[in-house]
């Protein structure tokens, strides 16, 4: 098991893995706030291919082989757990070489036969609850996943369609997933993307994120999800919603500091 209750997820990186010298920067952070902040469960992700970009022309990152390779070094060098997403059934043996959790993405999350391939893989499957479902849906897709013999499943949240290119996240989501008792994360940096609002990419309102990061944490979600670039501006894909990594301390400490009083006060509930 990779998940532990009596530490808080963080699952962070940057959004496509793009090339070594971001993966070493991202890394680098990691472990510093690893050690500054020992209640934190880090996991590395990375993407190696962006395969929802709105437009053709959108860049979609180094490609499997590559990307595996540079989710290998930074497991290799950082001692961390390495987390991406696959797309296609057939990608997921190859990725559970490396990889420790493999992710589905929030508009595959309905396709049986990827989520039947992730399980048996025995890998962690993180999978993201689409932008059409409700909470109470993800019971459907915890049921396929462990019909299938997944180990260890996580739930993640990344918004829900609010009409045309804007997402809201509803608070109500985190308890109603904790019902199936699985860590429940919040992706708080795809859940401010304005998505296909730069007519050909995605925008986003990254101001929103510590709001949504401290409410989720306080609603009740396991861990966090968030997209860390050294220079957002620069980054290949979702340019408008990865934190830069200098906001990273602040908000953790903020996040760590909820999740222990929400701790506090379901103790003297139970």
């Amino acid at each position: 098991m990779i998940y532990d209750s009596k530490k808080f997820l963080l699952i962070a990186g940057p959004c496509s893995l793009e090339n070594e010298f971001i993966c070493r920067c991202v890394a680098q952070k990691l472990d510093v706030l690893r050690q500054k902040f020992p209640q934190l469960n880090i996991v590395f992700k990375g993407s190696f291919d962006k395969a929802n970009r709105t437009s053709i022309n959108g860049a979609r990152g180094p490609g499997l082989e590559a990307g595996l390779e540079l989710l290998a070094m930074v497991k290799r060098e950082f001692k961390f757990p390495v987390l991406t997403d696959v797309h296609l059934p057939e990608q997921c043996e190859k990725v559970r070489q490396v990889c420790d959790v493999l992710q589905i993405p929030a508009f595959l999350c309905r396709q049986t036969d990827l989520l039947v391939a992730a399980a048996h893989t025995g890998r962690c499957v993180n999978v993201k609850k689409g932008q059409f479902l409700s909470p109470q849906e993800m019971r459907y897709v915890n049921d396929k996943l462990s019909i299938a013999g997944a180990r260890e499943i996580w739930l993640t949240d990344r918004g829900t369609a609010f009409g045309y290119q804007n997402l809201v996240v509803d608070m109500r989501s985190f308890p109603i997933m904790n019902r199936l008792n699985r860590p429940t994360i919040m992706d708080a940096t795809h859940s401010v993307q304005l998505p296909g609002a730069l007519l050909g990419s995605s925008g986003g309102q990254r101001e929103f994120v510590p709001a949504l990061a401290r409410a989720a944490v306080a609603a009740g979600a396991s861990g966090l999800f968030l997209e860390t670039h050294p220079e957002p501006a620069k980054a290949i894909s979702d340019s408008a919603t990865q934190l830069p990594l200098t906001a990273l301390d602040d908000l953790l400490d903020d996040c760590l500091k909820i999740w222990e009083l929400v701790g506090k006060s379901v103790s003297k509930v139970g």
